[in-house]
């Protein structure tokens, strides 16, 4: 019995106790997975790692929206697709709001402010930059001890007699009267902001409130202290929007 003990004692020996078989475990299991949590450290820990994953990730997330864009354009409803005529709804929406409006007459050309232009020269010039030193001359008034810049053009015969002034524009008379210096006036308004003035008038044929046709005779040329110079002859200026404007942009050229 004795030896029998024995055995079964030496047996018993040498198998390893619980605790000595887990701390045996865990330290091979640790003894594995150190290296491997190391690593990943040291991968995690570079700088370039990180920003390298957004970077990846937002190229994902870009790509899925232009697919999905790409979709949704395709299904986008068009004229085309709806059967309908591109331009036929157009046209007709067009045509419905001109019956609607009213017919306006187009502008008129300007004519030139005298019933014969016959033996009628420009005697004066509209000051502009433009203009050769002797023109300039030409364009200033001296009044008194003052010179002033034409904001007009001055018409005159050759021989100095008087003429027949006609209104360049139809239109109607806003002023008429006399004037200091300038001697009788007249201002005719017309369309889309316009307005012409006569002045050095004599015999005025026209009042305020008048409705005027183009060519028709509202004065005679005069003559006026203000350029007196000039003998007799018509002051005429043309007006945009309340500004004096270079009468030559308007009239046609003299045949």
């Amino acid at each position: 019995m004795s030896d029998q003990k024995r055995d079964h004692n030496d047996k018993n020996s040498s198998k390893p106790t619980n605790t000595e078989s887990i701390h045996k475990t865990e330290s091979g299991v640790q003894g594995r997975t150190a290296p491997q949590k190391s690593s990943w450290r040291k991968f995690t820990a570079k700088k370039w790692v990180f920003p390298a994953a957004y970077l990846a990730a937002a190229a994902i997330i870009l790509g899925i929206m232009i697919a999905y864009q790409g979709s949704q354009d395709q299904d986008m409803l068009t004229e085309e697709n709806l059967g309908l005529e591109v331009g036929h709804v157009d046209e007709q929406g067009a045509n419905a709001e001109e019956d609607d409006l009213p017919v306006v007459a187009l502008p008129e050309d300007f004519r030139w402010p005298a019933a014969d232009m016959t033996g009628i020269e420009v005697v004066m010039p509209y000051y502009d930059d433009s203009l050769s030193h002797d023109e300039k001359t030409m364009a200033v008034i001296q009044y008194e001890n003052t010179f002033v810049t034409s904001e007009g053009i001055a018409l005159a015969r050759t021989d100095n007699q008087p003429f027949d002034v006609t209104a360049a524009l139809s239109g109607k008379v806003i002023r008429a009267e006399s004037a200091p210096v300038i001697g009788n006036v007249v201002e005719i308004e017309h369309a889309d902001g316009l307005t012409t003035v006569y002045y050095s008038l004599a015999n005025v044929q026209v009042s305020v409130n008048d409705e005027v046709q183009q060519g028709q005779v509202i004065a005679r040329a005069g003559q006026n202290e203000y350029e007196k110079d000039l003998g007799v002859h018509l002051h005429f200026e043309v007006h945009q929007n309340g500004e004096p404007v270079n009468p030559f942009n308007y009239l046609p050229e003299i045949d």
